[in-house]
């Protein structure tokens, strides 16, 4: 299946930091870049971080959450969904670089067409992050 690839603009307090997390520790090739935001290559996907300072302050008043299979899930959040391999070689890169997890990496949905490997983490600005992989990728969509 050939997805194209999506574009989400997001609030950040710092271009450093964020550069540092996005392209340092998770990997993601920097692109375009001006003195206000950063393009970012978020596994094949156009991320972007733009400063706005009062945008992270504001979301850091407080924060939904939504409960799923058992755990209590940031809104908003996004993420992107890899296959098994990359989603455990990131899962173990960040857990060596002692990242810490809102929902540490885990299997969701155990036994159920969903099943999936899951992980939720911020990025220096709050910003809610989920990394998943699907056990069959061809339920991406499924009922449970």
């Amino acid at each position: 299946m050939s997805i194209p690839p999506f574009h989400l603009a997001f609030p950040v307090h710092d271009l450093d930091s964020a550069r540092n997390f996005y392209g340092a520790l998770l990997g993601c090739r920097e692109g375009r870049s001006d003195r206000d935001w950063i393009d970012f290559d978020f596994f094949g996907h156009q991320i972007v971080a733009h400063v706005a300072p009062a945008s992270v302050a504001a979301r850091a008043a407080g924060e939904d959450r939504n409960a799923v299979d058992g755990d209590a899930v940031p809104v908003p959040h996004f993420g992107v969904v890899l296959s098994m391999e990359t989603w455990q070689a990131l899962a173990d890169r960040l857990s060596a670089a002692g990242l810490q997890f809102i929902i540490e990496p885990t299997i969701r949905f155990r036994d159920r067409p969903g099943e999936q490997a899951t992980m939720f983490f911020r990025d220096p600005s709050g910003n809610a992050i989920e990394i998943k992989a699907m056990a069959d990728p061809e339920n991406l969509f499924a009922r449970n």
